[in-house]
């Protein structure tokens, strides 16, 4: 079950899902790391986030926790309305004790300050790096994966 993503492909040995895009935040499922990355590119919809959850569910309820999340935004855009900005808090509610780690990659100031506000109210490990250190937030999503391989 994809949950609406489209085909996979295979790019440097990993198996990649796309979904073509929500409103306004794109993602990207690297399957077999267990790592989502999502990249806003507009204000932030409720259903963008009902669709996340759908990605996030599929895949929790046939692979068990997602190793990580990368969200890549050169700045943070913010949310189109009151709806939104509760539609965010309920999906990092129902969703963060199924998610290892957070990365937020960004020179934004709003996610730079993130893992600070958000590390008193989930469980996962978040840090912030720079825009530009896309590559290394990889990395350390994956660092556990090492030490325990699916």
């Amino acid at each position: 079950m994809n949950a609406g993503l489209a085909e996979p492909t295979t790019r440097a040995g990993h198996t990649i899902y796309r979904k073509r895009r929500t409103k306004l935040i794109s993602h990207e499922l690297l399957r077999d790391e267990g790592i989502l990355t999502l990249t806003p590119i507009g204000r932030l919809e409720s259903d963008d986030f009902a669709t996340l959850a759908r990605v996030v569910d599929a895949y929790v309820s046939e692979e068990g926790a997602l190793t990580g999340v990368m969200i890549y935004a050169e700045s943070f855009p913010g949310w189109e309305d009151f709806g939104a900005l509760i539609s965010h808090f309920k999906f990092v509610k129902n969703n963060q004790g199924d998610i290892g780690k957070v990365a937020a990659v960004t020179d934004g100031q709003f996610l730079s300050i993130m893992p600070k506000i958000i590390d008193h109210f989930v469980s996962a490990d978040v840090r912030h790096f720079d825009y530009g250190d896309r590559e290394a937030a990889l990395e350390w999503l994956r660092s556990d994966l090492a030490h325990n391989p699916a």
